[in-house]
């Protein structure tokens, strides 16, 4: 065999070679691009989806509010309730239960102090953020003095799939949007999650208190239940801590 015919033969395999890396290195893009696709679709789909409709609320006027807070902040009774808005029953407590407490002379009395306390658990193991981002929304909205209402949107408003869209940032805004917020100042804060450490901080001191799903109601630094407490239990242990049994 002649010299040129072995460097032919050889330049034949060099670019045979070639063309197989990179057509493994395509393949392995392909599927790298397809993997992505499947996981942040639901991120994609959400931010091109329309806000669609969504249920509107006439603002309740809760006595001593203050921040996330209602309430007298000395009073004997403080209570803490940890809740994701993405989670059913802590829907059901706040429409009924907390509605009731909040609305009660345990209230105007000044005997019990309230907090609401960010704790985004749905949405740990997803791409989607939808209970971090619908907590974000409330805290923007707490800096126009909205927390509540916004709060009440936001549960007025859950949806039955979680991290379906229901809580899409463009929904999020709609819903300030309807409470009459100033926008430029929302978006401003929605966009550069402003209340991520707040947030999260929350969390942490649910995780230190033993707070390991919502709902759940913390009474002077004693968790009640765990999950659900219907409103005769919670008005029972309210009553025993102000006769100074808790």
């Amino acid at each position: 065999m002649t010299l040129s015919k072995r460097d032919a033969i050889k330049a034949q395999r060099t670019r045979k070679k070639r063309r197989q890396r990179m057509i493994t290195l395509l393949s392995i893009i392909g599927v790298i691009v397809v993997v992505i696709l499947i996981f942040a679709w639901p991120t994609i789909y959400n931010s091109i989806k329309p806000v669609g409709s969504f249920v509107r609320i006439t603002p309740i006027a809760y006595p001593n509010e203050n921040g996330k807070s209602i309430g007298n902040p000395d009073a004997k009774v403080k209570i803490q309730i940890y809740e994701d808005y993405q989670c059913p029953y802590c829907k059901e407590f706040t429409e009924n239960d907390e509605r009731q407490l909040l609305l009660s002379t345990y209230i105007t009395s000044g005997e019990v102090y309230y907090e609401f306390m960010q704790f985004p658990i749905i949405d740990q193991n997803v791409i989607t953020k939808e209970s971090h981002q619908a907590a974000n929304a409330s805290m923007c909205a707490l800096e126009q003095g909205q927390f509540w209402p916004y709060h009440d949107l936001l549960y007025a408003n859950q949806g039955t799939i979680e991290n379906g869209g229901a809580f899409s940032n463009k929904r999020l805004q709609a819903f300030a949007e309807s409470l009459g917020l100033n926008m430029g100042e929302f978006n401003q804060c929605f966009s550069s999650d402003k209340y991520s450490a707040e947030i999260q901080a929350d969390y942490q001191m649910g995780v230190a208190a033993g707070v390991t799903s919502t709902p759940t109601l913390v009474l002077n630094g004693k968790i009640l239940g765990p999950g659900y407490i219907p409103y005769d239990q919670l008005t029972s242990a309210i009553d025993a801590a102000l006769a100074g049994g808790g």
